[in-house]
C-alpha cells in the first residue's frame, strides 16, 4: 500500500535514518527541555489553555535559542558504539 502511494506520488521519497541519528537526538533534547521546563504552571485547565501555553512557551525558546552543544568528539560517539555493539554480540553468544 505505501509502495503504491509513493509510486503514486513521485515527488515524496522515503529516507529511513538510524535510531542514533543526530537530528533524532536534537528533537529528542528539545522534547526533554519542553518536559523539563513546561510551559505554564503544569496545570492544563483546557486544551485552548495549553495550546496558548505552549505556543508562548515555543516563542520565547525560539527568541532565546542556542544550539545544543555536541560534549563528545565523533571518534568518541563511534568508539562507545563499538563498544557496546561488541558487549551485545558476547552476551547475545551466552548461553
Amino acid at each position: 500500500m505505501v509502495q503504491r502511494w509513493l509510486l503514486a506520488h513521485p515527488r515524496f521519497s522515503l529516507h529511513f535514518t538510524p535510531t542514533y541519528s543526530s537530528w533524532i537526538n536534537q528533537v529528542e533534547r528539545w522534547f526533554a527541555e519542553l518536559e523539563r521546563r513546561p510551559p505554564g504552571s503544569g496545570r492544563v485547565l483546557s486544551l485552548d489553555v495549553l495550546k496558548t501555553a505552549l505556543a508562548n512557551w515555543i516563542e520565547v525558546w525560539n527568541d532565546n535559542a542556542l544550539p545544543f552543544a555536541w560534549a563528545k568528539t565523533a571518534d568518541q560517539i563511534i568508539d562507545r558504539v563499538l563498544r557496546l555493539s561488541a558487549q551485545r554480540h558476547e552476551s547475545d553468544a551466552l548461553p
